[in-house]
């Protein structure tokens, strides 16, 4: 067990030593004592399980201290005692007192599996973080790590209960870590961990991360502005005892028995209403309000009638969510009141089983399994979002980009609109109807065409609103458009669009990169191109030995995408070709190639008809148009840019980088409009802009965009258009109709 006693936060020979001193020991033991005492809900059997785990963890942290200078093993017993809080079995309590010594003490997961079982183990696992992978960058380390750590939530969301518990007692004990270390812990700690445990309901938890890492933060603002809430408190003492009297007298004599409870805003909701709003502390009304739990839902109404009998009510201030419950389950009546004295109350009207559910969200399955062993419990309470990070994970590669989807459905507030059947999807705010499409299902976001909402049509980039009726257009051709990332609100519709683009650009960047090695293959005097098939195979076999690529595939991928030179694959092959198979360069096609390159560009040139995705792109510096004579470049990881062959950029790439150019050509018939640049300089009076809109119409031109400039009104003005247009005979029929028409004094493409 020597490893097990391995030190790593501080060693036997440090001053520190006497932190675990034979009382440090007795502490310890004592803390673990007062564990033995919550576990009451659990079998002799388990609390033995439990007891075994807590000895091997207490070796395995012998001689590790906290920074506080107690023994390191008052935190995982600090972490279990808020999971038994929770009513978490015992597998789960087993693991939070374990959670630390893969990380900390080099005990392998194999090493945990045998004592304590495969789930156990998977547990710890899930709460380890990836310290001793190497990343490029920290940022890259804590991506990839809350990743692992989401995944095993959603596949088992006592990992995050745990690692909850394990972060709220670093932040209670955030004090003692040296001060540089406060603001990076907090921020992550307001970014990350708080939104999830408001996500999944646990609302006693989320608003102690709030507070403690407002505190840490920002303790100056923090200060004052408890003071400011205590000196509140004890000027509206009297007042609360007032309306706390005038409920009971009156809830006495309805007969229905209600438990009437306090509620105070916490510090950083505070804060944050003040910063949002721009209030000053004085104008925030709803620091202090009521809870009112009652026996059931029906009594919650009931309440309601005679609270609004009692005060008058706020107009706009009512929510009911009993009938349309919050996405992390949370379920209550809320309404704000005019109360004594003219000041406004906020009051919470909700039944013991709601109450559970919103101070414990997730947790209060196994809260409730331990108060009612034969109820069949509940626990989809936050799933529907747990199963949407195993979606999002499978079409995101990148950590980071895992984490930026997650990050964006952290959002505390939500709407809820209706599907055409009645049926009602929560959303985050400011959702649209696409965010509603992929909620539906990934297939109808992908196919989508247009939306309309309340019978009315509308942009796809409408925000919803509450209540709203939602119907998606579809159509089988379809495909999801870059466009859309700019203004989707929900992680799961932006990583099913950015993975249904990438796949697109993937099969595209495969087809060009074929191409592109075939040219310079020929170029190279190789005419036939080496099929995939068993007698090229030790050729293919050596080349991807050589690039270091896993497939074929993704070699044409890498070359079409410009990460590799198709010229010095190419060459690599004709050496493989001839050592493999005897194949030689064909002396009459190599010099025909060398010597009537033009022709040979034309040849075996890629066609372009507008339909490549993402994978072409067609420059802005430019702007080629069909009928224009066109280069491709090969950008790096770009893919193809087609620059217009004239492009002073691309003649300084010519220039710089001529092994990255490729033949490229117009196809025939190209399937959609390009856009092109206009400059149109027009005498300045009355209606000129209609009239040049006009003319741009009547010759069947969209503008896309149009530039007036900064500087004030002359008597001649330049206007800069993007149009999209099929062609340039297409544009030169709109450049004719513009220079017929008065008041343009010229009209160019620049």
């Amino acid at each position: 067990m020597s490893r097990l006693a391995k030190p790593s936060i501080a060693t036997a020979s440090t001053p520190r030593k006497g932190a675990h001193s034979a009382a440090a020991s007795n502490a310890a033991a004592a803390s673990f004592a007062a564990l033995v005492s919550k576990l009451d809900y659990l079998s002799p059997s388990d609390i033995e399980r439990v007891r075994q785990a807590y000895k091997f963890a207490d070796m395995a942290h012998l001689g590790q201290i906290r920074n506080s200078g107690e023994p390191y093993i008052t935190h995982p017993i600090a972490v279990a005692a808020a999971c038994a809080d929770w009513k978490l079995d015992a597998q789960a309590l087993m693991a939070a007192l374990l959670h630390d010594v893969m990380e900390d003490c080099s005990v392998t997961k194999t090493e945990l599996i045998e004592p304590f079982g495969s789930p156990v183990a998977e547990l710890v696992d899930g709460l380890t973080k990836l310290d001793r992978l190497q990343f490029s960058t920290r940022e890259e380390t804590q991506a990839e790590s809350f990743r692992k750590m989401l995944l095993a939530m959603a596949r088992d969301v006592r990992v995050i209960l745990i690692k909850l518990a394990d972060r709220s007692h670093n932040m209670r004990t955030l004090s003692n870590l040296p001060r540089d270390k406060w603001a990076r812990i907090s921020s992550e700690t307001l970014d990350i961990y708080a939104p999830i445990a408001h996500r999944l309901g646990l609302n006693q938890i989320f608003r102690e991360l709030q507070d403690l890492a407002f505190s840490h933060l920002y303790p100056w603002r923090s200060a004052i502005l408890a003071k400011a809430v205590a000196r509140a408190r004890s000027r509206r003492r009297d007042l609360i005892q007032k309306v706390q009297h005038q409920l009971e007298s009156t809830f006495a004599a309805t007969g229905i028995n209600l438990r009437i409870t306090g509620r105070e805003k916490s510090l950083y909701s505070t804060f944050e209403k003040m910063h949002q709003k721009h209030l000053s502390f004085a104008q925030v009304t709803d620091i202090y309000g009521f809870r009112l739990i009652v026996p059931t839902q029906i009594d919650c109404y009931t309440a309601l009638g005679t609270l609004h009998q009692l005060y008058k009510p706020v107009p706009g201030r009512f929510k009911d969510h009993i009938a349309i419950a919050k996405v992390n389950g949370y379920q209550s009546l809320h309404t704000t009141l005019v109360g004594p004295s003219g000041i406004n109350i906020e009051f919470q009207l909700r039944t013991e089983a709601m109450h559970l559910v919103a101070e414990s969200g997730v947790a209060a399955h196994w809260l409730y399994k331990a108060k009612n062993p034969s109820a069949p419990a509940s626990s989809r309470l936050g799933n529907q979002w747990l199963k949407s990070l195993l979606d999002i994970q499978r079409e995101t590669g990148d950590a980071a980009e895992f984490l930026d989807h997650v990050k964006v459905d952290l959002f505390p507030d939500a709407v809820y609109v209706l599907t055409p059947k009645s049926r009602i999807l929560a959303l985050p705010r400011g959702a649209t109807p696409v965010d509603f499409a992929y909620a539906i299902h990934s297939n109808v976001g992908d196919r989508t065409t247009g939306a309309r909402v309340n019978g009315q049509a509308v942009a796809l980039r409408t925000e919803l609103r509450n209540g709203d009726v939602v119907e998606i257009s579809t159509s089988a051709q379809a495909n999801p458009n870059p466009a859309w990332l700019s203004f989707v609100r929900t992680g799961r519709a932006r990583s099913k669009i950015r993975h249904h683009l990438k796949t697109l650009a993937h099969a595209d960047s495969e087809s060009f990169g074929l191409k592109f090695l075939e040219q310079a293959l020929r170029a190279e005097g190789i005419e036939r191109f080496p099929e995939d098939t068993q007698a090229y195979q030790m050729v293919w076999d050596r080349l991807l030995r050589f690039t270091g690529n896993r497939s074929r595939s993704e070699l044409l991928t890498d070359i079409g995408l410009g990460r590799r030179l198709a010229t010095i694959v190419a060459k690599r092959m004709v050496t493989l070709l001839g050592e493999e198979t005897g194949e030689r360069p064909d002396a009459l096609l190599l010099t025909r190639e060398r010597f009537t390159v033009p022709d040979a560009m034309a040849q075996g040139a890629v066609a372009l008809d507008g339909s490549e995705n993402a994978s072409v792109y067609y420059s802005t510096c430019c702007r080629p148009i069909p009928g224009d004579s066109i280069v491709g470049y090969l950008g790096r990881g770009e893919g193809l840019v087609v620059h217009n062959r004239a492009c002073a950029t691309a003649i300084k790439l010519q220039h710089k980088d001529s092994e990255r150019f490729i033949g490229v050509d117009w196809a025939d018939e190209p399937v959609r409009a390009f856009e092109s640049k206009i400059l149109v300089s027009v005498a300045n009076g009355k209606g000129v802009l209609a009239r040049v809109a006009s003319a741009l119409a009547g010759a069947e031109v969209d503008i896309t965009h149009i530039d007036m400039g900064q500087e004030a009104a002359q008597e001649a003005t330049d206007l800069r258009f993007v149009v999209a247009v099929r062609d340039r005979s297409h544009l030169e029929a709109a450049l004719g109709n513009l220079r017929r028409t008065v008041s343009v004094l010229r009209a160019v493409r620049t």
